[in-house]
């Protein structure tokens, strides 16, 4: 791996970070990138070109078994593993807690457990410029000129990954074990979206009853009968599971719920239709990226065909609370998908 200093490097200011780097690779303000922390980044390909590898295995196989879906490493996913693996031989103050490397992108758990020498953003610079010259040598005809009908042109830019990175600060102690959990499943669940292409591709501009909004998930939920969930925050725990109950009873006569899952009785009433593999579409405040996929249960669920997530207005990066009138306008939004009936 190379290292180099960043002459151009704008990690250090904030108006730059803020307004020249796409939302989903800015940094975090006020945080010394330099510090003991624990990060989990992530480097796409340019292009998304799929060079580091192939999936393989059996979506039906257990955890640990050898046919469990898994990368086939190329020549030069190979270079990049050992890349990563060298990181703590230039910079003793870190580790590497976990990696995958996925066809077109590699996610790696970083712990700063000493304070570094420079910005994270230096070490992640001198990863990707080692990175590079491995693939440089491996594929030289993706730098060629190509010369023909009287002028040159040139195959590629030579660079493997977009420029930039995407990093998360590991907030709470159980986030490390989400990240690791994350990793070992990613390639399963690659092959599910394989499998399940449909489900997993966001779909813009969608008009239904009067409304445009975007969704991810099984869009012939629409489709069933549907009933709204509403609830006021002011209600007891005994409406609540009074609910609960009135709720799987619809859903195992066919109906579909639908809620912005706003107030603590919507999120139980839900949760527990949700943990009866019952269908329902949930409305989202925050939009959806083009890469979107929903996380944890919810992905397992989006594959089952039970899942929908709808959302009418763009993502956005920044922690927001949620709104009165946004509120109103996703209970709305439910009201007006459902015909109006509610539970």
């Amino acid at each position: 791996m190379e290292q180099k200093h960043l002459s151009d490097s704008n990690h250090d200011n904030p108006e730059i970070r803020n307004a020249t780097i796409p939302s989903m690779k800015r940094r975090m303000k006020n945080k010394d990138y330099r510090e003991r922390t624990i990060y989990m980044i992530t480097l796409v390909v340019a292009g998304r070109r799929k060079l580091f590898g192939e999936i393989e295995g059996d979506i039906r196989s257990c955890y640990g078994d050898a046919n469990y879906p898994h990368i086939v490493l190329t020549t030069l996913g190979e270079a990049v593993r050992e890349q990563i693996l060298r990181l703590p031989g230039y910079y003793p103050q870190l580790s590497v807690s976990g990696f995958q490397i996925m066809p077109d992108h590699v996610h790696i758990i970083i712990f700063v457990h000493d304070q570094l020498p420079c910005h994270l953003g230096i070490v992640i610079r001198g990863l990707v410029q080692g990175c590079n010259k491995a693939y440089h040598q491996l594929y030289p005809q993706d730098n060629a000129v190509h010369i023909g009908k009287g002028k040159s042109e040139r195959r590629s830019n030579g660079i493997l990954f977009e420029h930039g990175y995407n990093d998360k600060v590991l907030m709470h102690q159980n986030q490390l074990k989400i990240w690791r959990h994350y990793l070992a499943d990613n390639p399963r669940r690659l092959m599910v979206k394989h499998a399940h292409p449909d489900y997993f591709r966001v779909q813009r501009n969608i008009k239904e009853k009067g409304l445009e909004f975007s969704a991810i998930g099984n869009l012939f939920l629409l489709r069933k009968p549907l009933l709204q969930i509403q609830c006021s925050r002011h209600l007891t725990e005994t409406e609540i599971q009074e609910m609960k109950e009135k709720a799987l009873i619809a859903c195992a006569s066919g109906a579909v719920l639908i809620s912005p899952c706003i107030s603590p009785g919507e999120k139980a009433v839900m949760r527990a239709v949700f943990e009866k593999d019952y269908p329902e579409i949930v409305l989202l405040e925050n939009g959806l990226t083009d890469l979107a996929k929903p996380g944890g249960a919810r992905f397992d669920a989006c594959a089952k065909g039970q899942l929908l997530l709808s959302a009418p207005w763009e993502h956005h990066t920044d922690k927001r609370r949620i709104t009165r009138t946004q509120c109103h306008i996703l209970n709305n939004m439910a009201a007006l998908l459902s015909d109006g009936k509610k539970l």
